[in-house]
């Protein structure tokens, strides 16, 4: 964990595997956090290419704000090279709002809900006729192959799906496992012509492998029975955090020793979840703006490498005493 901004360490954090992001949501919330989602996009500029510097193909990031705060930053994310995939919604219940809404002046409806968008890595691969998506690099090196499409369900030992799903160009189209893209890259290269080789190569001088494919893709670890839809209360209890009660340098946060120490803490098992759904045991986790780095006590809890960051000195010395804890736990378990 650094105490201070995530600029100041990014060069020296490993590489990261997934990515936590919930920092400025344009609502006042922290010292630092613009009033409005206005000029959002400036706020995440100096972070947005330096993720995307760092990350791999397989990174994925999962961006936490109010739904415009997310839509006012999405075209810089994905001017990065972030591919969107879902958005998550957190909703927090009747009690978020606890009936205190003047309905005769609100003139909407009551909002008890945020998001957490979910990014990957858009995958690209160079060509001669320019940067192509995954889909059309597949069937633009199997046609330059010289080989007919059906060929490819040869190739992969099946019937018809091999063309259907690997070589499509429609919204049916599936990324090849690895061991199918191992047969497709194996064929083309031993039947294709001998002129063009070779072919399915990302550096233009050997043909891509199984295991470097296999990487090219972010791990998923399906949970049956979760949606896109979560559903959790706000914070209470003894996993809410409380203030320290002392002082510190003006315009940081203090809250009050029994008051909530920071406005909107994440339930743990969110960021269980985002960690469990798409990292190995081993894996980096990132969260440049930690707050209570709540991403990063669940990274280290399931085994993973977390990298964290925090300028405000009361979140930044809560967040510590809570990862000190739960590295301790860690340990007695191990």
């Amino acid at each position: 964990m650094h105490a201070g901004e995530a600029e100041e360490v990014y060069s020296r954090w490993t590489r990261p595997d997934l990515i936590v992001s919930d920092g400025a949501y344009g609502v006042g919330g922290f010292p630092g956090d613009p009033r409005t989602p206005d000029g959002l996009d400036e706020w995440y500029a100096p972070h947005v290419p330096v993720w995307s510097q760092h990350a791999h193909a397989a990174t994925t990031l999962w961006f936490w704000n109010t739904e415009i705060g997310w839509a006012t930053v999405h075209p810089l994310l994905e001017a990065n090279g972030w591919e969107y995939v879902q958005t998550i919604i957190w909703d927090k219940g009747l009690g978020h709002i606890a009936g205190n809404v003047n309905g005769a002046t609100i003139r909407r409806l009551p909002t008890v809900t945020e998001v957490c968008v979910f990014y990957r890595r858009r995958l690209e691969f160079s060509s001669e006729d320019g940067s192509l998506s995954a889909s059309r690099w597949l069937r633009a090196e199997w046609l330059r192959a010289g080989l007919p499409l059906y060929r490819a369900n040869e190739a992969c030992g099946v019937k018809n799906a091999a063309t259907r799903k690997y070589l499509t160009q429609d919204w049916l189209w599936y990324f090849p496992p690895p061991e199918m893209m191992a047969r497709l890259v194996n064929f083309a290269n031993e039947h294709g012509d001998p002129a063009g080789r070779p072919y399915y190569s990302i550096d233009g001088r050997r043909p891509v492998t199984e295991e470097e494919w296999a990487r090219l893709r972010h791990p998923w670890s399906h949970e049956h029975g979760l949606t896109n839809v979560w559903s959790h209360p706000p914070l209470n209890g003894t996993e809410r955090y409380r203030g320290t009660g002392r002082r510190v340098a003006p315009r940081v946060h203090n809250p009050g020793k029994n008051a909530t120490a920071h406005l909107n803490q994440k339930p743990l098992e969110f960021m269980r979840r985002i960690v469990r759904f798409a990292t190995r045991s081993g894996d980096v986790v990132w969260e440049p703006f930690g707050g209570l780095c709540s991403a990063a006590v669940a990274a280290v809890e399931l085994g993973r490498r977390a990298f964290c960051a925090e300028p405000d000195s009361c979140f930044a010395e809560l967040a510590r005493q809570r990862l000190e804890a739960v590295g301790k736990h860690m340990s007695v378990r191990s």
